[in-house]
């Protein structure tokens, strides 16, 4: 089971995540945000969104969202490399 074990906030809603599997990736929250509900509604201010937290391997916020590991590796971008 995949699981989220470092998530570093890096500015402009971009959250550089470390996986168990060693595969690391940014998860672009700009393109999430483009969602709705009551949950993602809240991530929309930058300082509530910054407040981003790992539990049990997944991504979380304090509002109670939480996004699932396994989703957020098929969908992260692999970071920049120089």
């Amino acid at each position: 089971m995949i699981k989220v074990i470092e998530a570093r906030y890096c500015g402009d809603f971009q959250v550089s995540l470390t996986f168990s599997d060693g595969v690391e990736g940014m998860f672009n929250g700009r393109a999430f945000l483009q969602n709705s509900g009551p949950l993602i509604d809240a991530l929309r201010d930058e300082s509530f969104f910054r407040r981003v937290f790992i539990d049990a391997g997944a991504l979380c916020w304090p509002n109670g969202l939480e996004l699932s590991p396994t989703k957020l590796r098929e969908t992260c971008v692999a970071p920049e490399t120089a």
